[in-house]
């Protein structure tokens, strides 16, 4: 998520809107992956449904916390070090087929997604085609709007204090939107 704000704000919207693309291709795949498996594990896990519940939302708010904690250790790290070196640039040739599989590989992105699975479970049962295609359109308008954000912002979100200051409020939020978790549980 961060990486698609930092290459649009160091390029331009267009490498930025390549790579949000290519994060939500991936996330289609791990949600096709997802909802399928999770369609054949959920009525073996029925009688677990609370406790699994729970314990997904206590590794989406420790994913949360542990994004925080490491954006805010890296910016203390560039403060003692004095500064930031810059990279070099990136164009949407790159972006496209990069971002899927830095996506794919990030074990982040593989736990909220099983989390999730386990996790879930709504009064209104969509088939996995659907579940899929939201998925990825739900991941690609949050990343686009991401890239458009980075594009905006430029600097003041990927600077050494825009880091950790978008990380502790995207962890924020990925614990604000898991509270619901644990209390469909009940």
């Amino acid at each position: 998520m961060y990486l698609v704000v930092a290459v649009t704000a160091r390029t331009s919207l267009g490498v930025g809107a390549c790579a949000a693309l290519g994060v939500a291709t991936a996330a289609g795949l791990y949600a096709l992956a997802a909802t399928a498996g999770g369609s054949v594990l959920v009525p073996l896990l029925e009688p677990a449904v609370v406790p699994l519940r729970r314990a997904s939302a206590l590794v989406l708010v420790a994913l949360a916390v542990r994004g925080a904690v490491t954006a805010v250790g890296r910016y203390r790290k560039r403060q003692e070090a004095g500064g930031e070196a810059e990279r070099g640039g990136f164009g949407p040739g790159r972006a496209c087929p990069a971002f899927p599989g830095v996506t794919l590989t990030n074990p982040m992105t593989v736990v909220c997604f099983a989390a999730l699975v386990l996790g879930g479970g709504s009064a209104v049962r969509a088939g996995t085609a659907e579940q899929t295609v939201f998925a990825a359109a739900a991941s690609a308008g949050r990343h686009l709007l991401l890239a458009g954000g980075g594009a905006l912002l430029g600097r003041a979100l990927t600077g050494a204090r825009g880091r950790p200051a978008t990380a502790l409020v995207s962890g924020a939020l990925i614990t604000g939107l898991t509270g619901h978790l644990p209390a469909s549980a009940a």
